[in-house]
């Protein structure tokens, strides 16, 4: 790729042009390591499982900045429905168009010309570097979580970390998340004694009690909302029986629940609360649950304001601090160091023609810039 590697638009249609659909890497992150050696970044592939990673640092000392993103993407689903080839990365009429253009080929891209015109422009004081998965759209069990615990092992932790998610809402600039809520799903079964309708002093029915059991427990928010976070939702999203026959008590009853929770609970205290509500209102049950993650909230601070500050000067927008949304690679880096996220607008993300004004791609790049002056490396 022969081109001006402070430009982000070259490197942004390269990695579209790679149809990295998750778990693929397609070649995509091959593009990226080429063009970061290019730039003096030592790059190590890491590969678990099927999913290429890769982590890429230029520097030794401090401050250590980090970048993290991915290269999958999600599927471009109706390619017919496209105006133009979803992996083509052209430019129409000043806007780039392709799957990941957004969601965030086009955030790594501007983060990589960044780091070239820092590198160009000034004496590297501190390091940079960038943790890129390919395992963000799917499972995440071979990627971010992963490659963190091989920074940990190989003394690469930064003091800072800032992932590169389409944040911005309206304007670029206008919103970093600061922390996330937890996610957790319950799957329950409650059993009781089947029979015939008619009879019901020979039966023990399951669907009372899980309704008795679900009513209680929806009965009241979970919370109010704390200093950083909306209240906490617990959503029904199945309810189950299979029961084609009318006249005839089930055995069975099964219910799936969502729990997005702030900072106020952890996941192992909401399955407690889970487990107690079932075994006063449900009797016999069963219940699975699995964590994606918990909730995590970098507090505000020196670093939150330096990047704060850095984004406003080079966007005219002062951001606001935000912990909306669903979850993001950001909840396994909070385990090691401080993390944020901004990006790109997301308008467009998962969706048919996703796109980015080339304009906002270099606007992205120059306030990326800028955080890593702020930053001091």
């Amino acid at each position: 790729m022969n081109a001006d590697p402070t430009d982000p638009l070259p490197l942004a249609q390269a990695l579209i042009a790679c149809p990295s659909v998750t778990p693929a890497d397609a070649g995509a992150q091959d593009v990226l390591a080429d063009f970061l050696e290019s730039l003096g970044f030592t790059v190590t592939r890491l590969r678990f499982g099927e999913i290429e990673n890769l982590f890429a640092r230029i520097g030794t000392g401090a401050p250590h900045l980090c970048f993290a993103g991915h290269t999958d993407v999600v599927p471009a689903g109706d390619t017919s429905a496209w105006t133009g080839s979803a992996f083509s990365g052209e430019v129409r009429d000043g806007v780039l168009y392709g799957r990941g253009a957004v969601d965030m080929k086009g955030g790594i891209a501007a983060f990589a010309a960044a780091a070239a015109q820092h590198l160009a422009a000034a004496t590297l004081h501190g390091s940079i570097s960038l943790l890129i998965t390919g395992d963000e759209e799917a499972d995440a069990i071979d990627g971010t979580a992963k490659v963190l615990e091989w920074m940990q092992t190989n003394g690469q932790i930064p003091d800072f970390c800032l992932v590169g998610e389409p944040t911005s809402q309206i304007s670029l600039g206008d919103v970093i998340k600061i922390g996330r809520r937890g996610s957790m799903t319950a799957k329950i079964t409650v059993h009781g004694k089947q029979g015939h309708a008619a009879y019901p002093h020979r039966v023990d029915n399951p669907v009372h009690r899980l309704a008795r059991a679900i009513a209680a427990m929806i009965a009241a928010p979970l919370d109010a909302g704390s200093a950083w976070f909306e209240p906490s939702s617990l959503q029904v999203t199945t309810f189950d029986v299979g029961n084609p026959a009318s006249n005839v008590v089930p055995a069975a009853a099964r219910a799936t629940l969502n729990i997005r929770f702030n900072d106020l609970h952890t996941s192992s205290a909401l399955d407690g609360w889970l487990r107690a509500t079932l075994a006063q209102y449900a009797g016999r049950f069963e219940m699975e649950t699995s964590v994606s993650g918990e909730s995590f909230l970098t507090t505000p601070g020196p670093q939150v304001d330096a990047l704060r500050d850095a984004i406003a000067a080079a966007t005219g927008v002062t951001p606001r601090l935000d912990t909306g949304g669903g979850t993001s690679d950001a909840r396994f880096i909070a385990r090691y160091c401080p993390v944020a996220e901004f990006g790109l607008i997301g308008s467009t993300m998962h969706q048919i023609d996703e796109q980015v004004p080339v304009a906002e791609l270099r606007a992205l790049a120059a306030a990326y810039g800028g955080v890593l002056r702020a930053f001091g490396v």
